[in-house]
C-alpha cells in the first residue's frame, strides 16, 4: 500500500479502498489512478483525478480538478480529499487513518503507538466573535434552496464572501464549530480550532431550547433546515458517519422519537444502519425514505413542501425495545408514525 506521512509517522494506507467507499460519477479505475467527475462541483464529466499509487509525476493520494472554481480546491493531498468525502475536519481524518492503519507494520506485526507527552487539551467552545465578519441573516443562496427566512434566522446562518456560514452549537447554545459551504459547487471547510464534528450533532441547541421530543435525523445541515422549513424539527449528523458519541448526545437529550431519513445513496444506507445499531433501545425509531432524488433539499426544491412532508408522514416505526426504568421495558412493533 502507498505510504503517507501522518502526524510525522509513515503509514501504509489503502487509498483505493478508502475511495471505493464513496459513490463517484462516471468513474474509471486504473492501476494507478481514479478518473471521475469532481466531487467538489456539480459535474458530469471525468475532470477529476486521484493517484492511487506513487508515480514518476505525483505521490499517491495527490488529486487535481481541472474545472475547479477555486484554487483552494484545484489540487491537494489525500487527507484533504478524504476529509471532504467523510464530511469532517482534516484532524479527524488523520485520527481515523492512524486508528485504521497505524497499528500494523508491513510484516503484519503490531507496533506500539507511543502516548503523547503533552497533556491533551479538552476542546473549548469558540468565541462568538468568529461570526463577526459573517453577514448573519443575509443569505440569498439558502432562500434559493427553499429555506425559509424564519428557519435561517433560527439557525443563525449568514454569508462570508461566496460561502454560506453555518454555526454548529453545543446543546447549551455555545459555539462549537463553523462550517463554510461554497455557494458555487459543493466545496466546504470548517473553522480552524473548532470542536470535532464526530463529537457533535447539528441542531441540538434547538432541541434543548424547544424541549423537542421528536425530530428527523438526516445528514447535511441544509437538509435539516429543509425539514424545518416544512414544519418538521430536524437534526443532522454532518455526514455519513455515526458513532457512540453522537448516539449518547441524542439519548441524553429531550428526544424520545427519532425518524431516520438519510440520503438516497450508498453512504446514506450505511448511515441509516449505523443510527439504528447505536440508538436501538435508546429512543423510539422510525424510518422514512427519499426515493426520487438524492436528499431532502433536492426534493423540497424540485417537488415542494407537500412532497417532502409526505416522506415524513409515510415513515414507519421499527421494532424497538425501550427501557422505561426500574427494569421495565416494552416492545414496539412496526407501524406508521403519527
Amino acid at each position: 500500500m502507498p505510504i503517507l506521512i501522518l502526524s510525522g509517522r509513515h503509514v501504509d494506507v489503502d487509498i483505493r479502498y478508502e475511495l471505493e467507499q464513496f459513490e463517484w460519477v462516471r468513474p474509471t479505475w486504473t492501476d494507478d489512478r481514479l478518473l471521475a467527475a469532481s466531487p467538489f462541483r456539480y459535474d458530469r464529466t471525468p475532470s477529476f483525478y486521484v493517484y492511487l499509487e506513487d508515480t514518476a509525476s505525483a505521490k499517491a493520494g495527490y488529486w487535481g480538478d481541472s474545472g475547479a472554481y477555486d484554487a483552494e480546491f484545484a489540487r491537494g493531498g489525500f487527507v484533504k480529499l478524504l476529509a471532504f468525502l467523510r464530511a469532517e475536519t482534516e484532524s479527524e481524518t488523520v485520527d481515523y487513518l492512524l486508528d485504521t492503519y497505524a497499528p500494523a507494520t508491513q510484516d503484519g506485526r503490531l507496533t506500539l503507538r507511543l502516548p503523547k507527552l503533552k497533556v491533551a487539551k479538552r476542546p473549548e467552545p469558540l468565541p462568538e466573535s468568529i461570526l463577526t465578519d459573517a453577514h448573519i441573516g443575509e443569505n440569498a443562496y439558502l432562500t434559493g434552496r427553499s429555506i425559509t427566512d424564519e428557519v435561517q434566522a433560527e439557525a443563525g446562518v449568514g454569508m462570508a464572501g461566496n460561502a454560506v456560514v453555518i454555526p454548529w452549537r453545543l446543546p447549551n447554545g455555545r459555539l462549537a464549530n463553523v462550517k463554510y459551504r461554497a455557494t458555487r459547487g459543493k466545496a466546504f471547510w470548517y473553522v480552524k480550532g473548532g470542536m470535532p464534528i464526530r463529537d457533535l450533532v447539528y441542531g441540538m441547541d434547538l432541541v434543548y431550547a424547544g424541549r423537542l421530543r421528536h425530530a428527523v435525523i438526516c445528514e447535511a445541515e441544509i437538509d435539516a433546515m429543509s425539514w424545518r422549513s416544512v414544519g418538521v424539527p430536524a437534526i443532522g449528523t454532518g455526514g455519513s458517519a455515526f458513532n457512540s458519541k453522537k448516539a449518547d448526545i441524542i439519548a441524553q437529550s429531550p428526544i424520545e422519537y427519532l425518524t431516520v431519513i438519510t440520503d438516497n445513496d450508498k453512504a446514506g444506507e450505511k448511515l441509516r444502519a449505523a443510527i439504528e445499531r447505536y440508538l436501538n433501545g435508546k429512543v423510539r425509531l422510525a424510518h422514512g425514505y427519499i426515493t426520487e432524488v438524492k436528499d431532502a433539499n433536492e426534493l423540497l426544491v424540485k417537488r415542494g413542501t407537500e412532497a417532502l412532508r409526505d416522506v415524513y408522514d409515510r415513515a414507519e416505526v421499527v421494532r424497538n425495545t425501550l427501557t422505561l426504568g426500574f427494569g421495565n421495558s416494552r416492545t414496539l412493533g412496526r407501524r406508521r408514525l403519527s
